[in-house]
Order: C-alpha cells, then structure tokens, then sequence
C-alpha cells in the first residue's frame, strides 16, 4: 500500500474502507508499530499529553497524599484513555517556585492541557495559564478568580459537621489542624469551623488552631502540643489525612487515648482502616473525582467540547461522615 493510504488507515479517515483499515491495524499490530508522536505533533500542533501539576518533597508526600494523588490520577488517565491522550505528572520541587516552574513547562510547549494542584489563597498560576489562553482545571478553590473550571473537597462540610457533632457531645475547647501554608483549603476550613462555633455561640481561640506539615510527621508534632498545653482542647478536627497517623501516635504515646480521652475526627485513608480505635472521619471517592477533572479539562478544550458540552465546571465534591470510635469521648 502507499504510504497516503497506510496513513488514512491508520488515522481511521473515512476515505479509507474498513477493510483496509482492518488490514493495516492487524499489520500495525504485528510489527509492534506505534505511532511518532514528535512527528505528530509536529505536524498538527498538538502534543497529545496532559500535564498534571504537584510540589514534592517529604513534607508533600506522606503516605495519605500519595495515596491521594495515585487515586486521583488514575481517574484522570480513565478519561484521557478514552481519546488516546498522555498524562505527565509535572513534579515542582520543594525547593523551586511553583510559579517559576510552571512558566517553564509552558514555555516548552510540552502538554495540551494542565491540571493544577495545591491551589493558593492568592494563586499566579491561573493569571498565568489564562492569559496564555492554556486549557486548564484547578484541583482547589482560589480567591483568584478568571472563570477557570475547578473541583475541590467540601471542606465546608467536612467542617461544620464536625463542629455540630462534637458540640452536640459537650465539646467547647474544640480545636483544628490546618496546613502550614497558605494552601486555600486551610482558609476554607478556619472560616467554616469558626462560623459553625459561632453558630453555637462558641469561639475558635487561637491557641487551639495548630498549623503543621499534611503529613505524619505534622500529626505527631500537633500531639506533642496538645500534650503540652495547659488546657488542652477536649476535641480536634483535623483537615489532612496524612496527619491523623502521627496524632493517634503521639498521644498515644503520653497514655492519652482517642475516643477516651479526647475526640478526634479526620478524613479517612488506607492507613486509617488499620487505626484503633477506629477513625470518625471523611470519605470522598478520590477515582471519581479524577474521572471528573479530566471531563472537566477536556469540556474547556475546543476539540473536545463538542463530546464533554458541560460549560465551566465549578464543582464541590461530595464527602460522607464514616462514624467510628475516635470521636466517641463525651466532655462533661
């Protein structure tokens, strides 16, 4: 065949007849035949992959977060499966800008489309791929706003019905884990606890709102804190998965035992199942979720609008309380 019709073929145009296509993909099949995606790209403009933004680094990387982000792209390589798409994961050091590394990877014109993490209060980044006119979705919420897509967590939720149910058990000194940065979802978090306190006319002090790494580490550094305090809070609602492993082990440690001694709600996680007693936390599905995003990505895109007509998605994703025994301590 020439090389004209081999490409029809292959490419599945309409102008080559399903037995030829049926021909040429069985002999494709055979010789181990992949397409050049430099050449392809070269040719349409377009590169195929979809980049997926995250910082390293320990501190980033605890066992819940990998478990997180692991879960999450799966869900979005689940969509992009569909439709022969790559996804990267763009790993920004600890150590760099995560402004400074964005602006790189665009630059280099290495993907179609971008999906964003750890979204800040105040975020650059979205300045930046809009006015670069780059299809992209944010995982997270950010007070920078230019009609970009997003999906996040309902950390309002996960808060206020924390605060309700623990208050509904006598708990008044209640205090909160937030991550150490300035990360949106811990400013979501602090305004929903503390309205919810309000609402009961209770008070958030400042002394009972810990900030630490969302890791293990940061857990077990909150427990040495709560140990340490004068007037310890009697319950703790915690915004990171990473963080409730290191918690139970760091009080545990000083004999002060979840459910009996202090109440403790979180989200949950694989390492959570193994916990005793048994968490009271959040469970969201994380597959789902990344299912979502890519869907949400691909309707921004104008060569896939037409298959994903779904506008700009602005979406909170849905939570559900797993009751267990770690919020089972009753203050008097």
């Amino acid at each position: 065949m020439s090389i004209s019709t081999v490409s029809r073929a292959l490419n599945d145009r309409p102008d080559a007849s399903e037995a030829t296509r049926k021909r040429v993909h069985e002999a494709a099949a055979k010789l181990g035949y992949v397409p050049n995606q430099s050449g392809r790209s070269l040719r349409s403009g377009k590169m195929g992959t979809i980049g997926f933004m995250m910082k390293t680094g320990p501190e980033f990387t605890g066992q819940g977060h990998t478990h997180f982000f692991m879960n999450v792209l799966d869900g979005v390589q689940e969509v992009l499966l569909r439709h022969k798409l790559d996804l990267v994961a763009l790993l920004c050091a600890s150590t760099e800008n995560a402004d400074d590394y964005l602006r790189r990877v665009v630059s280099r014109g290495v993907v179609d489309g971008l999906i964003i993490s750890n979204t800040r209060r105040v975020d650059p980044r979205i300045s930046f791929l809009a006015e670069c006119k780059i299809p992209f979705v944010a995982l997270g919420r950010s007070t920078t706003d230019v009609g970009q897509p997003w999906i996040d967590i309902d950390f309002e939720t996960i808060a206020t019905e924390s605060v309700n149910r623990l208050v509904a058990k006598g708990h008044k000194r209640i205090a909160i884990a937030l991550p150490h940065d300035d990360i949106n979802l811990g400013h979501v978090f602090h305004h929903s606890a503390r309205r919810a306190l309000a609402a009961h006319g209770l008070k958030l002090e400042s002394n009972y709102t810990y900030k630490s790494l969302p890791n293990e580490a940061g857990g077990y550094g909150i427990a040495q804190r709560i140990i340490e305090a004068g007037d310890r809070p009697t319950a703790i609602v915690l915004s990171n998965e990473s963080s409730v492993n290191g918690l139970y082990r760091g009080l545990m440690e000083h004999g002060i035992f979840p459910g009996r001694d202090i109440a403790v709600i979180g989200r949950d996680s694989p390492q959570a199942k193994y916990l005793s007693p048994t968490l009271t936390g959040f469970h969201q599905s994380l597959h789902d979720l990344g299912v979502a995003l890519g869907e949400a990505l691909l309707a921004s895109m104008p060569q896939y609008a037409s298959i994903y007509p779904l506008g700009v998605v602005r979406k909170l994703w849905p939570t559900a309380l797993m009751v267990g025994e770690s919020d089972g301590f009753t203050a008097r």
